[in-house]
Formats: C-alpha cells, sequence, structure tokens
C-alpha cells in the first residue's frame, strides 16, 4: 500500500493508478467496447455534419444495421463454441459409462489371442447361395468360416480361435457367389476395455478386445442381442 505524505501532490498518481486500473479491466478489443465506440464515433459524426447538407438518415441507419449484424454473428460464433464444449464434455460421459460393455464395431480386422471367441454378423443386401468369412494373416495364411446359403439381411458368425489356431492381427473379408460385385459391411462384438480423451480434442478413442483402438463414431450398436429375439 503507497504511503501518502502530507501537504503533498497526489493528483498525477491517483489519475495513473486509475488509468492503469481502467486498462487492465476494459478490453478494448470486445463486443462491448467496440460497440461503444461505434455509437461515440456516430454521435460525432451527426454533432460535426454541415447543416447546410446533412448526411441521410438512411445511411445512419445502415452503418448501424451492419455493426449490429456483425455483432450477432460474434454472439453465434460464441454460443457456438459453448454448444462445442458441452458436446465434448458430453461425450466424455458417455463414453466413460462403456468400460466393461459390450458393442458391435464397424470393422475389417480381428486382433485374435488364441483363446477367445468372437462374435459378429455380416450384412448382406441380396441373397447368396454361398456366404464364407474369409480371415488373412499378415503372412498371407488364410482361414476360411464357410456360412452357408442366406437371403438378404443380417447373417451371424463366430469366430473359435482356440479351434481354429488363430492368433496374431488378421483380416477380414466376405466371399459370395459370383457375380455378386459389392462389399458386404461386417461388424464385430466386444467388450470396452478402455476410454482415452485425446488432448488434443475430437472424438473419444475406444479399446476393444479383439478389434483394438477405434474412434467413438465407429460403433455400430450397444449391448448384447437378446437371446430372445
Amino acid at each position: 500500500m503507497a504511503t501518502v505524505v502530507a501537504g503533498a501532490d497526489t493528483s498525477v498518481t491517483v489519475q495513473s493508478a486509475t488509468t492503469s486500473a481502467s486498462a487492465v479491466v476494459t478490453n478494448q478489443n470486445s463486443a462491448d467496447a467496440l460497440y461503444n465506440q461505434f455509437i461515440t464515433l456516430m454521435v460525432a459524426q451527426v454533432q460535426n455534419q454541415d447543416p447546410l447538407n446533412p448526411a441521410d438518415g438512411t445511411e445512419y441507419v445502415s452503418q448501424l444495421a451492419t455493426f449490429a449484424q456483425v455483432q450477432s454473428t460474434e454472439n453465434m460464433v460464441t454460443i457456438l463454441n459453448n454448444n462445442a464444449i458441452m458436446m465434448d464434455n458430453l461425450q466424455v460421459l458417455t463414453t466413460a459409462d462403456l468400460v466393461g460393455q459390450t458393442v458391435s464395431v464397424r470393422t475389417d480386422t480381428l486382433q485374435a489371442d488364441g483363446s477367445t471367441v468372437y462374435d459378429g454378423s455380416i450384412e448382406l443386401t441380396s441373397p447368396s447361395n454361398t456366404v464364407t468369412l474369409e480371415l488373412t494373416d499378415e503372412q498371407g495364411n488364410v482361414t476360411n468360416i464357410a456360412l452357408g446359403s442366406h437371403s438378404s439381411g443380417k447373417v451371424d458368425f463366430s469366430i473359435d480361435t482356440a479351434e481354429l489356431g488363430l492368433e496374431g492381427k488378421y483380416s477380414m473379408n466376405v466371399l459370395l457367389d459370383e457375380g455378386q460385385t459389392y462389399t458386404p459391411n461386417i461388424t464385430l462384438n466386444g467388450t470396452v476395455e478402455m476410454v482415452s480423451i485425446p488432448s488434443t480434442g475430437g472424438a473419444s478413442v475406444l479399446t476393444i478386445n479383439g478389434i483394438g483402438d477405434i474412434p467413438f463414431y465407429e460403433i455400430a450398436s450397444f449391448g448384447q442381442k437378446s437371446n430372445n429375439s
């Protein structure tokens, strides 16, 4: 705390302190500060116009409308940024609850551990007399799982990695009747082991057994299918 000497002229000191405090508190680039400057300049423009040749009033209205539009855009950007933060927080809360739950993920790879049975499904858009799930390891070795004849729709499958002797990373492909040119979607079921939140923002990353790390939006469905369905 500064000491005031009796009789000394403190007007300069007080004025300097007031100015410094005002500089700290007031943000000259804020929307409110710019709006006040705009109104001040407009009033000065009106007061100093030529009385014999006054400016058209519509010009002032146009200027005010333009500034109001800019201010409205700035407010909208602020609202959108706040909404984005809220969505990120909601995503964190949602994905955190997924740990330990079973989810279905769209994928064409399998991380086999040699002991687990992995369940999944294939989505057919047209019937096929033969449906085969083809698994290829990183050395090019192929394991085929025949699923038989199916009409269009979902075809469930199971991969017993212990029985088939599968361990490591495999790519998955679906073989159909000759002439079928589309690639069916494959979903694999797995348990969420961990949820990671990127420090730079963006989608949460889920670590799922049998699948590995995938972004949150790759999940096709949550929970397991009822045995009664």
